[in-house]
């Protein structure tokens, strides 16, 4: 490994380890797509170890880091571990918020959302727990209790959240193992066909309640959008003198900007909801992200065979068919791309189509009224 001192011109140029000549036991580490940090290199009991100190930017630079280093390597000639103390007492929830600032600039925007609210709501039952308490077992039981309420494709999800995490905390020197190795991946299996039934509906809309879960659930039913087009959406996504949500491509799966007409029950639930200046965002300060949570509530009201949030979207598919509405009108509303919508052709019959999928959600949401009541 290179030595030499650690400056700011030297990491520059930097490729692989740095060691210091001025400091022995500190140095810096360039890593692909990761940029570079600085480290302290000590023995203690017997061992080597190598800890990190920090990334490079503020508050961290050759000095700051050094100056770092010093106090550590002090406290080891002392005979102690200086990062000892520091491995038992992080708790996950402290270290997700420094991981998720970390990964904003990385990930896409719906990428983004997607991690935060897999660490922040999926992985609740762990942010009180240090890291060091988290084993596999752990982290086992939380993957089987989210297969149980969410799916196997949910908690396949959380599993590769929570690896990417703790490969990221062991870069960081929080912890020396990723507790999700060796726990099982779901068998997703083929594509889900869950339909809910007329009477499943009655039931769902005679046990939602109130509230913005609420709202959020009978507006999936309504227009067949997927969970985070209507949980996430913005009143700058309402257009209300076309009746439509226009979702811009950065918030579709296709990334094809996404006008959706809006039957008037659905116009309804959202022209009563209160506009807050704080937020342009339709469903709480940031969107309607309590997915998990909200949805076993749920349940314990209402009592009927297992289901996920998506089945909503094939519900309404299906009850449109059921309605005699035309496929390709369905792939329309469900903002599928496929046959007849790729192309400059895909974009004519979209502006066609308008008028054809308002009238198909009015009949599937004036079905909705007849069955409810």
């Amino acid at each position: 490994m290179a030595t030499g001192k650690v400056t700011i011109s030297s990491i520059a140029m930097l490729d692989g380890w740095l060691w210091d000549t001025t400091c022995i036991g500190f140095g810096a580490r360039r890593q692909t797509n990761k940029g570079v940090h600085y480290y302290v290199r000590y023995r203690h009991d017997g061992s080597q170890i190598v800890r990190s100190i920090g990334r490079h930017g503020s508050p961290w630079t050759p000095d700051t880091a050094r100056t770092k280093a010093r106090e550590l390597l002090g406290v080891v000639a002392g005979g102690s571990d200086p990062f000892a103390p520091l491995l038992s007492s992080e708790t996950f929830g402290a270290e997700v918020e420094p991981y998720l600032a970390r990964k904003k600039a990385s990930l896409k925007p719906r990428s983004f959302v997607e991690t935060e609210r897999y660490l922040r709501d999926y992985a609740s039952p762990l942010h009180k727990l240090r890291l060091s308490q988290i084993d596999r077992r752990t982290i086992a039981v939380l993957l089987g209790q989210i297969e149980t309420s969410s799916g196997a494709t949910t908690r396949n999800r959380l599993r590769s959240t929570l690896s990417a995490f703790y490969v990221w905390a062991i870069a960081e020197g929080l912890t020396e193992v990723n507790p999700v190795q060796g726990t099982a991946k779901a068998d997703e299996g083929s594509s889900r066909e869950r339909v809910l039934s007329q009477e499943e509906l009655k039931a769902l809309s005679s046990a939602l309640g109130t509230g913005s879960f609420a709202d959020v659930v009978r507006l999936l039913i309504l227009t067949g959008a997927r969970r985070n087009e209507i949980g996430l959406l913005k009143w700058s996504e309402i257009d209300l003198a076309r009746k439509m949500i226009v979702l811009p491509p950065n918030r579709v799966k296709n990334d094809r900007e996404h006008s959706l007409p809006l039957s008037s029950q659905a116009l309804g639930i959202i022209e009563r909801l209160p506009r807050r200046n704080s937020t342009d965002h339709v469903f709480n300060d940031k969107g309607f992200q309590d997915w998990n949570r909200a949805k076993v509530n749920l349940d314990e009201r209402l009592h009927i065979a297992p289901w996920r949030i998506h089945d909503l979207r094939r519900t309404c598919a299906t009850g449109m068919a059921e309605l005699g509405v035309q496929p390709h009108i369905i792939e329309a509303v469900l903002n599928h791309v496929s046959g007849h919508k790729a192309g400059v052709a895909g974009i004519y019959n979209r502006a066609k189509s308008a008028g054809e999928m308002r009238e198909a959600l009015q009949r599937w949401a004036d079905h909705l009224d007849q069955i409810t009541r």
